[in-house]
């Protein structure tokens, strides 16, 4: 083994997350606490309507949500680790995605930590999951996501698996973020895999 590929054995996983301003804040807050579990070492971002979003729906602040993370980066910071190509990471999951961050990724005018971040991950080709939350979609946003998927990035609407016969909404965010967590070939053990045969 060379020691360039000691040291990426070494490593610990890397990867980004962001937290921006659509409904669903849920996923980002369930998924920092299973990189925690899993020991996946975590660089958080959130938008400032993310932070309206968490208070409205979880009750919590933004605080409370950076603790989960091993590394936090305010918003306005372009200066962040993060922020360059240089930065080694395994890549990135925004979660939830809004149509606003979705828009800035899509035409790379990139306006936030968020989305320049993003925007990295793209020109790196590493993998970049985005979690969009929105419904219905109009054509603009539709070019958006095509935008986005022409460029590198992977579209993850927060899609119940109801074959897996979730009894909590803990369990349908579990499965989800576990389908997610396997873009990356990363197993949680939340996921219900469909076999072929009805349970």
């Amino acid at each position: 083994m060379t020691l360039a590929e000691r040291a990426v054995a070494s490593r610990r996983m890397r990867l980004v997350i962001g937290l921006s301003g659509a409904s669903g804040a849920i996923y980002g807050v369930r998924l920092l606490r299973l990189l925690r579990e899993l020991d996946i070492e975590s660089h958080l971002v959130v938008s400032r309507s993310a932070q309206v979003t968490l208070s409205h729906e979880l009750d919590m602040r933004l605080a409370d949500v950076q603790a989960l993370a091993d590394v936090s980066y305010p918003n306005t910071d372009i200066g962040a680790a993060i922020s360059s190509g240089s930065f080694r990471v395994d890549g990135m999951i925004i979660a939830p995605c809004s149509i606003r961050t979705l828009s800035e990724i899509a035409t790379g005018c990139t306006g936030s930590l968020l989305s320049r971040a993003a925007d990295v991950m793209l020109k790196e080709r590493r993998r970049l999951v985005m979690m969009v939350r929105e419904t219905p979609l109009h054509a603009g946003h539709i070019r958006s996501l095509a935008a986005v998927t022409e460029a590198g990035a992977i579209v993850y609407p927060p899609v119940p698996a109801f074959y897996a016969k979730p009894a909590s909404v803990e369990e349908m965010v579990d499965h989800t973020l576990g389908r997610v967590l396997d873009l990356f070939d990363v197993d949680t053990r939340t996921v219900r895999r469909w076999d072929g045969t009805a349970a």
